[in-house]
């Protein structure tokens, strides 16, 4: 008869033989599943070795590059602008490129006559009406009002005020009309402006940085479309930003059939190589008065402009 203790006798014996299986079969395979994940170990350490190597020879090649285009520069570039006017301003976020775009124009020998940066507010579609009532506000005798958009686009009419500020046009403004003008947007914050800005450019170079993507990003992306077109009528423009996200500044101007025979784009105005290709552009804008795309990304016809002389 089957009782209490065989049971007993029976569950210790079970456990007894699966404890002794589980010590014999590591024993077994200890020795063969160590020596791979050793080997396994080792060879993910060199791959990632390579990978470091592969990174850090990236990075000197791209080093490189970049000294390559500070040092070619003189040779594509002196004379180019000389005694040309431009005037530069940067798009939130554009500011660092404007750096070297100014460095690269300075190079061709242009006169840099205004450094100017909207700032976020600038682009912000709340601040569409304060904007506007401040753009109507600020005309001066020799900037008038009745040049600017009949409309309630605040960015748009701002936009027309600071072309008009900026430019040359049938006339040149006077200078103290000019301080009135830019001193007004940049008290309550709408732009930045550098020192000693004037007017009479010749041309813009509109330098833009990566596109919002905050729940307004749709409206502000279309605000410096908004600028970008404002400052292309009847005067060349060179937009330099970045291909970088959606909907990016570049390629919208290259997308639109109507601005991307108006206005040239460079697509890595982030890197010397970009900025070197956007005074190229700017002289062949200005001086030869072509268009194009020039980049990396989609929609470039090439790299740089021709060496035109």
């Amino acid at each position: 008869m089957i009782n209490f203790r065989y049971h007993v006798v029976s569950l210790t014996a079970v456990f007894l033989a699966l404890a002794i299986g589980l010590v014999v079969g590591t024993a077994a395979l200890n020795g063969p599943v160590s020596e791979n994940l050793k080997e396994r170990v080792t060879a993910l350490n060199k791959d990632n070795n390579v990978m470091r190597d592969q990174l850090n020879q990236y990075k000197e090649e791209l080093n490189s590059n970049q000294a390559f285009a500070n040092e070619i520069a003189p040779f594509a570039l002196t004379g180019k602008l000389a005694t040309r006017k431009v005037a530069v301003v940067a798009l939130p976020g554009g500011k660092d490129s404007a750096e070297g775009v100014v460095k690269m124009l300075n190079v061709a020998g242009a006169t840099i006559t205004a450094r100017v940066t909207l700032e976020e507010k600038f682009i912000d579609p709340a601040n569409a009406n304060e904007l506007l009532d401040l753009a109507d506000q600020s005309s001066q005798p020799s900037i008038p009002a009745a040049g600017l958009p009949s409309n309630s686009d605040g960015v748009e009419t701002a936009s027309a005020l600071l072309a008009l500020t900026l430019l040359q046009g049938a006339t040149v403004p006077s200078q103290g009309d000019v301080t009135a003008v830019l001193a007004a947007l940049a008290k309550p914050g709408y732009i930045w402006v550098g020192d000693g800005a004037v007017g009479g450019a010749e041309a813009i170079v509109l330098i833009a940085g990566a596109p919002a993507t905050d729940k307004d990003a749709t409206k502000k992306i279309q605000n410096t479309v908004t600028v970008a077109t404002q400052f292309s009528k009847n005067r060349p423009l060179v937009v330099a930003g970045t291909s970088a996200g959606d909907n990016n500044l570049v390629a919208e101007i290259r997308s639109d059939p109507t601005l991307v025979k108006l206005i040239s784009t460079v697509d890595n105005a982030s890197t010397v190589q970009g900025q070197l290709s956007t005074a190229m552009a700017t002289h062949e804008r200005l001086v030869l008065n072509k268009t194009g795309q020039y980049g990396l990304a989609a929609g470039a016809t090439s790299l740089v402009p021709s060496a035109a002389p």
